[in-house]
């Protein structure tokens, strides 16, 4: 109820309860206006009817739920099962436009909102996990392989002439169905063994790039969360390559948000001027929601601006409702708290491991 319902309210109820129920609601306000105004993550966690509501009233605001609405056009977003309009909110418009992801939807002001505000809490969230030099961050409705094909068919657009990615072999298929779907050639680099684990071949990503001419190399793919024995890629060194030779670099960073390590890597890289084009991690994966989303990090509004035209087509905005109703119930302080456990309960982890490897003649492979 706005301020004028709330008038009348008092002549039924008397002011002193209306006065109560009014500080409540104007708390509530002023949590969204700040996290509008700042497009930062609140340092606590919204409670889920505050979330909730702010969700139903964005709603309100596209078209197709306008009180005696009629659409007849295109793009109305008509639902048929009333269960499905409620398990999506009322939001079924959709994101972007032909042109763009991040564009504007003229029927949809309420779900635009969401989708940039949704983007801005996710970058505030990659500063606070240490990745301080990323600029742009854009949920993705797609998982990380089909983004990465993305990423990659945005990269032989500006190279026309490429057809190769040098690939720092994983055998994960999601990574090299990516390349191929992307109807380019892996160049695949085998790892050596190092101190009994497989790590970067640094000076054969080099003799690969001489072999080839590096314009038609599209891009380098290294990888940063993996299964061992296989370590993390030398991010630095390759980045390095990459800059040496004008080659973009992509970075499939699919479980490494929730890694300070790994984080730490990447900002090295980053600080030591290696070329990093864009980074691409899991939404399941670091924030605890379902499959069906990644996010995609540049520290290059041109590129940020490539990859949204690259999408064809408006795209769900199922994946960013979730993230931003995650972020908003962890708050700054619960996603912190949960890099603290998660490192708690290795360092519990490790320990219990290591008096098993003594009881059974085995040892740890420990960098």
């Amino acid at each position: 109820m706005n301020d004028d319902a709330l008038r009348y309210a008092e002549r039924l109820v008397p002011r002193s309860y209306i006065d109560l129920a009014r500080q409540a609601r104007r708390s509530h306000e002023q949590q969204i206006r700040q996290i509008i105004e700042h497009r930062k993550l609140p340092e606590q966690p919204l409670e889920e009817h505050v979330i909730e509501q702010w969700i139903n009233e964005m709603a309100q605001m596209d078209s197709n739920n306008f009180e005696g609405n009629v659409g007849v056009g295109e793009r109305e977003g008509r639902i048929y099962s009333s269960l499905v309009a409620r398990r999506h909110s009322l939001l079924s418009h959709g994101i972007g436009r032909s042109g763009d992801i991040n564009a504007i939807q003229p029927k949809a002001a309420g779900s635009s909102l969401l989708n940039k505000l949704t983007n801005e809490l996710v970058l505030d969230a990659i500063h606070a996990l240490g990745l301080r030099t990323i600029t742009h961050a854009v949920v993705i409705p797609m998982a990380t392989g089909m983004t990465m094909t993305l990423c990659l068919l945005t990269f032989k657009k500006q190279r026309p002439q490429s057809r190769y990615v040098l690939w720092s072999r994983i055998d994960q298929k999601s990574c090299f169905k990516s390349i191929l779907t992307a109807n380019l050639e892996p160049i695949i680099i085998e790892q050596i063994e190092n101190n009994n684990y497989l790590q970067t071949n640094v000076d054969e990503f080099e003799k690969q790039i001489h072999k080839f001419n590096p314009h038609e190399i599209c891009c380098i793919i290294s990888t940063t969360s993996c299964f061992a024995p296989r370590a993390i890629d030398n991010v630095q060194q390759i980045s390095n390559l990459c800059q040496k030779y004008s080659i973009p670099h992509l970075i499939n960073n699919a479980y490494g948000l929730q890694s300070t390590k790994i984080i730490h890597e990447i900002e090295q890289a980053k600080r030591s001027n290696g070329r990093i084009d864009y980074i691409v991690q899991s939404t399941d994966k670091n924030f605890l929601v379902p499959v069906g989303g990644s996010i995609v990090l540049t520290y290059d509004s041109k590129l940020f601006d490539a990859l949204s035209h690259a999408y064809p087509g408006r795209a769900s905005i199922t994946p960013t409702t979730d993230m931003f109703i995650t972020l908003l119930s962890m708050g700054k302080k619960g996603l912190l708290d949960l890099v603290q456990k998660r490192k708690n309960l290795f360092n519990l982890f490790y320990e219990k491991l290591i008096q098993w490897t003594k009881d059974n003649d085995e040892y740890i492979l420990s960098s």
